[in-house]
């Protein structure tokens, strides 16, 4: 696993070893373009957490994610009081990863 030390790194970082689309976070599933992936459809392969210090709005998750059709990118989302609202099917999903 790589280390980084902004969500700007980790979001480089990761664009340059080929995980190229940006996701965006729904309530039930991400989204890329017009396709959807539910949480059964795509995986978390890389995780980076980033904890404001002095800041909570600078609290984020970076997540490196493929999916089932191997569409390879990236999905940014805050946490705590910064997150978007969940089922708890994909709470869950943005718990799992591999190591």
């Amino acid at each position: 696993m790589y280390a980084y030390d902004t969500v700007t790194d980790a979001v480089k970082g990761l664009k340059e070893r080929g995980f190229t689309v940006d996701f965006n976070l729904d309530e039930t599933c991400i989204v890329c373009y017009e396709d959807k992936f539910d949480p059964e459809d795509f995986e978390i392969v890389e995780v980076y957490r980033f904890e404001g210090d002095s800041d909570p709005a600078d609290q984020a998750v970076v997540y490196g994610i493929r999916s089932s059709t191997g569409l390879k990118g990236v999905l940014v989302n805050g946490y705590g009081i910064s997150s978007d609202p969940l089922t708890d099917e994909m709470a869950k999903k943005l718990t799992i990863h591999k190591n």
